[in-house]
Protein backbone atom coordinates (compact mmCIF):
# COMPACT_ATOMS: atom_id res chain seq x y z
CA UNK A 1 0.00 0.00 0.00
CA UNK A 2 1.32 3.06 -1.22
CA UNK A 3 1.17 5.98 1.60
CA UNK A 4 -1.15 8.23 -0.50
CA UNK A 5 -3.50 5.43 -1.30
CA UNK A 6 -6.72 5.60 0.38
CA UNK A 7 -7.07 2.00 2.25
CA UNK A 8 -9.63 -0.51 1.54
CA UNK A 9 -11.08 -4.42 2.03
CA UNK A 10 -8.24 -5.91 0.79
CA UNK A 11 -5.10 -4.01 2.19
CA UNK A 12 -6.96 -3.66 5.91
CA UNK A 13 -7.48 -7.68 7.83
CA UNK A 14 -7.14 -8.24 11.10
CA UNK A 15 -7.63 -12.37 10.87
CA UNK A 16 -10.30 -13.77 12.31
CA UNK A 17 -10.86 -16.64 14.78
CA UNK A 18 -11.11 -19.50 12.45
CA UNK A 19 -7.93 -17.91 10.52
CA UNK A 20 -5.61 -17.90 13.51
CA UNK A 21 -3.18 -20.34 13.99
CA UNK A 22 -4.70 -23.40 15.52
CA UNK A 23 -1.44 -24.56 17.40
CA UNK A 24 0.93 -22.83 19.73
CA UNK A 25 3.06 -20.28 19.25
CA UNK A 26 6.53 -19.63 20.60
CA UNK A 27 7.24 -15.76 21.92
CA UNK A 28 9.79 -15.02 18.50
CA UNK A 29 6.67 -16.38 16.64
CA UNK A 30 3.47 -14.83 17.70
CA UNK A 31 5.99 -11.21 17.91
CA UNK A 32 6.59 -12.10 14.24
CA UNK A 33 2.95 -13.07 13.26
CA UNK A 34 1.60 -10.33 15.00
CA UNK A 35 3.41 -7.64 13.24
CA UNK A 36 3.45 -8.63 9.79
CA UNK A 37 -0.43 -8.99 10.02
CA UNK A 38 -0.49 -5.35 11.37
CA UNK A 39 2.30 -3.74 9.91
CA UNK A 40 0.08 -2.87 6.33
CA UNK A 41 -2.30 -0.29 8.53
CA UNK A 42 -0.44 0.48 11.96
CA UNK A 43 2.21 2.92 11.75
CA UNK A 44 5.04 3.53 14.49
CA UNK A 45 6.07 7.17 14.40
CA UNK A 46 9.95 6.11 14.75
CA UNK A 47 13.28 5.82 12.81
CA UNK A 48 14.85 3.61 15.12
CA UNK A 49 13.66 -0.29 13.45
CA UNK A 50 13.44 -1.38 17.18
CA UNK A 51 11.16 1.32 18.08
CA UNK A 52 9.36 0.92 14.78
CA UNK A 53 7.37 -2.41 16.23
CA UNK A 54 4.22 -2.91 16.90
CA UNK A 55 4.94 -5.80 19.25
CA UNK A 56 8.22 -6.77 21.25
CA UNK A 57 8.60 -9.57 22.95
CA UNK A 58 9.06 -7.04 26.06
CA UNK A 59 5.90 -5.71 25.53
CA UNK A 60 4.18 -9.60 25.36
CA UNK A 61 6.13 -9.93 29.06
CA UNK A 62 4.29 -6.74 30.29
CA UNK A 63 1.29 -7.85 29.17
CA UNK A 64 1.32 -11.44 31.01
CA UNK A 65 2.74 -9.25 34.10
CA UNK A 66 -0.16 -7.21 34.12
CA UNK A 67 -2.69 -9.98 33.27
CA UNK A 68 -3.97 -8.54 30.14
CA UNK A 69 -3.33 -11.95 29.20
CA UNK A 70 -2.35 -15.73 30.83
CA UNK A 71 1.61 -16.86 31.33
CA UNK A 72 2.55 -19.18 28.16
CA UNK A 73 2.14 -22.66 28.80
CA UNK A 74 5.50 -24.52 28.39
CA UNK A 75 6.62 -21.26 26.40
CA UNK A 76 3.75 -21.50 23.98
CA UNK A 77 1.02 -19.33 23.72
CA UNK A 78 -2.28 -20.48 22.68
CA UNK A 79 -5.17 -18.94 19.85
CA UNK A 80 -6.83 -17.70 22.60
CA UNK A 81 -3.59 -15.33 23.81
CA UNK A 82 -2.79 -14.68 19.98
CA UNK A 83 -6.78 -13.15 19.76
CA UNK A 84 -5.98 -11.04 22.94
CA UNK A 85 -2.98 -9.57 21.53
CA UNK A 86 -4.31 -8.41 18.20
CA UNK A 87 -6.88 -6.58 20.56
CA UNK A 88 -4.44 -5.26 23.34
CA UNK A 89 -2.35 -3.78 19.81
CA UNK A 90 -4.81 -2.26 18.27
CA UNK A 91 -6.50 -0.86 21.20
CA UNK A 92 -3.15 0.75 22.81
CA UNK A 93 -2.92 3.36 20.00
CA UNK A 94 -5.13 4.98 22.04
CA UNK A 95 -6.28 3.90 25.28
CA UNK A 96 -3.51 2.69 28.66
CA UNK A 97 -3.33 -0.75 29.58
CA UNK A 98 -5.80 -0.89 32.18
CA UNK A 99 -8.50 0.79 30.18
CA UNK A 100 -7.72 -2.21 27.61
CA UNK A 101 -8.03 -4.57 30.71
CA UNK A 102 -11.24 -3.09 31.29
CA UNK A 103 -12.88 -3.18 27.63
CA UNK A 104 -11.46 -7.13 27.27
CA UNK A 105 -13.00 -7.77 30.58
CA UNK A 106 -16.71 -5.87 29.44
CA UNK A 107 -16.08 -8.01 26.05
CA UNK A 108 -15.91 -11.16 27.51
CA UNK A 109 -18.88 -10.67 29.99
CA UNK A 110 -21.56 -10.63 26.67
CA UNK A 111 -20.24 -12.45 24.45
CA UNK A 112 -17.32 -16.07 24.40
CA UNK A 113 -14.19 -15.66 22.91
CA UNK A 114 -14.53 -16.29 19.51
CA UNK A 115 -17.71 -14.21 18.98
CA UNK A 116 -16.30 -11.19 20.60
CA UNK A 117 -12.92 -11.25 18.75
CA UNK A 118 -14.87 -11.66 15.41
CA UNK A 119 -17.08 -8.78 15.95
CA UNK A 120 -13.88 -6.93 17.65
CA UNK A 121 -12.18 -7.57 13.71
CA UNK A 122 -14.94 -7.19 11.67
CA UNK A 123 -15.53 -3.89 13.18
CA UNK A 124 -12.49 -2.43 13.65
CA UNK A 125 -11.78 -2.84 9.79
CA UNK A 126 -14.93 -0.94 8.61
CA UNK A 127 -14.33 1.92 11.14
CA UNK A 128 -10.66 2.16 9.79
CA UNK A 129 -11.97 2.09 5.94
CA UNK A 130 -14.65 4.06 6.96
CA UNK A 131 -12.00 6.70 8.47
CA UNK A 132 -9.18 6.46 5.26
CA UNK A 133 -12.42 6.77 3.12
CA UNK A 134 -13.98 9.63 5.19
CA UNK A 135 -17.40 8.14 5.41
CA UNK A 136 -19.56 7.37 8.20
CA UNK A 137 -18.75 4.52 10.21
CA UNK A 138 -22.46 2.85 9.87
CA UNK A 139 -21.95 -0.89 10.68
CA UNK A 140 -23.71 -1.61 14.12
CA UNK A 141 -27.23 -0.45 13.82
CA UNK A 142 -29.69 -1.65 16.50
CA UNK A 143 -27.66 -0.22 19.22
CA UNK A 144 -27.13 -1.36 22.89
CA UNK A 145 -24.70 0.09 25.67
CA UNK A 146 -21.94 -2.87 24.90
CA UNK A 147 -22.39 -2.39 20.71
CA UNK A 148 -22.02 1.60 21.20
CA UNK A 149 -18.91 1.14 23.68
CA UNK A 150 -17.13 -1.09 20.56
CA UNK A 151 -18.24 1.15 18.09
CA UNK A 152 -16.61 4.22 20.26
CA UNK A 153 -13.58 1.71 21.16
CA UNK A 154 -13.24 1.18 17.58
CA UNK A 155 -13.71 4.75 16.03
CA UNK A 156 -11.19 6.29 18.24
CA UNK A 157 -8.81 3.89 17.39
CA UNK A 158 -9.52 4.22 13.75
CA UNK A 159 -9.06 7.55 13.50
CA UNK A 160 -5.53 8.02 15.88
CA UNK A 161 -4.60 5.20 13.31
CA UNK A 162 -5.48 7.61 10.54
CA UNK A 163 -4.19 10.96 11.91
CA UNK A 164 -0.78 9.48 12.58
CA UNK A 165 -0.61 8.20 9.12
CA UNK A 166 -1.23 11.57 7.93
CA UNK A 167 1.20 13.24 9.88
CA UNK A 168 3.56 10.51 9.04
CA UNK A 169 2.79 11.61 5.27
CA UNK A 170 3.97 15.28 6.07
Amino acid sequence: MSKTELISQENVHVPKWNELPNVDLYLDQIVTYINSSLSEFLFINSNNKKENQILTKTMINNYVKNNLIEAPVKKKYSKVQCAKIFVICILKQVYSMNDIGKLIDIALKHSNIEQAYNSFCTQFEEALISAYNKQDFTSVKAINDNKYLLKSVLLSCSYKIYVQHVINLK
